[in-house]
């Protein structure tokens, strides 16, 4: 979906700084956020890892700049526990004042009353058979889609109606976008598409920049071949 979240390959965010010695937890509250999102899993208002991300991409985007990792984590979970009414935002609330919380603070969350539990996966893992072969093939010229999506995908707004070249296919594999709202699996066969960074960014990008995305078919369409700039 189009989003606050979508970061990937925007300019002004300056480079990524870490603190090393990393620890899985800088602090006890996130090992406590972990297992939400665990318990979440056990109860049946997280089936897949595609409609936790989605729920990470609907907080607040204030929160979404401003929390830490697991703050998104914390927000994601209490989307899904609320719209599999598992627990409502009134009795969190409540909870958190309680609990001496700040009731003025930012709230990450905001579940959609219009969603609800959805079905459980059918199989481990995310790779999957499917007999018919793949529309692309190495070497081929391809365009990715132009619009974009209302919800879950793994399309990047930046890489949007640019072209392509095929590097490798990857079988078939579970579409994220459909797994996500529950629509089921309907897996499709996944490329990885190598971009050059004139394509994506212009002028401006530095000489013999080259990206390569994992791209599923629906994504994608045969190019023109007189269009965009070849990596």
């Amino acid at each position: 979906m189009d989003g606050i979240h979508d970061l990937g390959g925007k300019q002004g965010f300056g480079t990524i700084e870490r603190n090393l010695p990393e620890k899985a937890f800088a602090a006890r509250w996130e090992a406590a956020v972990f297992t939400m999102t665990r318990t979440a899993r056990s109860c049946g208002a997280l089936q897949n890892t595609d409609q936790f991300r989605f729920a990470v991409e609907r907080i607040d985007p204030v929160a979404y700049l401003t929390h830490s990792y697991y703050g998104r984590w914390l927000g994601a979970v209490e989307n899904l526990l609320v719209e599999a009414r598992v627990v409502s935002s009134e009795e969190l609330a409540e909870r958190v004042v309680a609990s001496g919380g700040d009731a003025d603070a930012l709230i990450a969350a905001r579940p959609d009353p219009a969603l609800g539990p959805i079905a459980a996966e059918t199989a481990s893992g995310a790779r999957r058979p499917v007999s018919a072969p793949p529309l692309h093939e190495l070497g081929q010229r391809v365009q990715t889609a132009a619009a974009p999506s209302s919800g879950h995908t793994r399309l990047p707004a930046y890489a949007r109606n640019r072209c392509g070249v095929i590097r490798a296919l990857h079988e078939v594999w579970v579409l994220p976008d459909s797994n996500a709202h529950g629509a089921g699996e309907q897996p499709e066969h996944l490329y990885t598409v190598e971009f050059s960074g004139e394509e994506l960014w212009g002028a401006g990008a530095e000489p013999g920049t080259r990206v390569c995305l994992d791209l599923f078919e629906s994504y994608l369409s045969a190019a023109d071949l007189e269009k965009g700039n070849n990596p």
